[in-house]
């Protein structure tokens, strides 16, 4: 696990990075909020510690960075600025743990440890495969037997959803719930048209189909 840690303090930096090392984590450091955020433009990091009152940028400021480029890393934030307006404005401004200066290593590891958690339990996949067919969830490109297939945004919705329920048959309610989210007239063939639409790019060019009609109940995917 790649670790942030922004510090200007160095006897501080030098502690938490030698505690951060001994506990099996890589580190990278800086010492101001500017190198910090040229860092953050170059390399993906697994959390971040940040100190508030930095020199050059703020820690607010490198934080507001770190999300609008799209990092949903967790930070810890620390400073030595514990008023209860301070903590509020750092987790509102994408902080996920406050520390107040003086913290002890032990506490400080622990918030590492359980953050670390929390990231393992709520991560996502960010593609679905099912056979030679792929999307990534990021970009929304669809790819087959290493052709990119190219697909309307209500079709990839209901691609999606198929994707997310593979090897279970969905009846055409349940894909006028998830996909459309609104009632329908019974006798509509809206999901009909899209299966149709959505066969003519996924499955007629290739070998074997993926998408199969279950009589009478519904649509399944495998």
């Amino acid at each position: 696990m790649n670790i942030l840690l922004v510090e200007d303090d160095q006897k501080t930096a030098d502690l938490i990075q030698r505690s951060l090392i001994e506990a099996g984590y890589t580190v990278s450091y800086a010492a101001d909020g500017k190198i910090a955020i040229e860092m953050i433009e170059k390399t993906q990091f697994n959390l971040a510690i940040i100190d508030i009152m930095l020199p050059y940028v703020d820690g607010f400021t490198v934080i507001e960075t770190m999300r609008k480029r799209g990092c949903s890393s967790p930070v810890i934030i620390l400073s030595a600025r514990d008023s209860l307006e301070d903590k509020v404005h750092g987790l509102q401004t994408g902080g996920d743990v406050y520390l107040a200066k003086p913290f002890s290593i032990a506490e400080l590891l622990a918030n590492v440890q359980a953050q670390f958690r929390r990231a393992e339990m709520k991560a996502e996949p960010t593609t679905l495969t099912v056979a030679d067919l792929t999307i990534d969830l990021l970009t929304r490109k669809v790819q087959r037997a290493g052709q990119k297939i190219d697909i309307p945004p209500r079709e990839y919705e209901l691609l999606e959803y198929l994707m997310r329920n593979t090897g279970q048959v969905v009846t055409r309610s349940m894909i006028i719930e998830h996909v459309w989210e609104y009632n329908f007239d019974p006798e509509t063939t809206i999901v009909e048209t899209r299966i149709y639409k959505l066969r003519e790019k996924i499955d007629k060019p290739f070998d074997r189909e993926l998408i199969h009609t279950v009589r009478g109940i519904g649509y399944v995917l495998e």
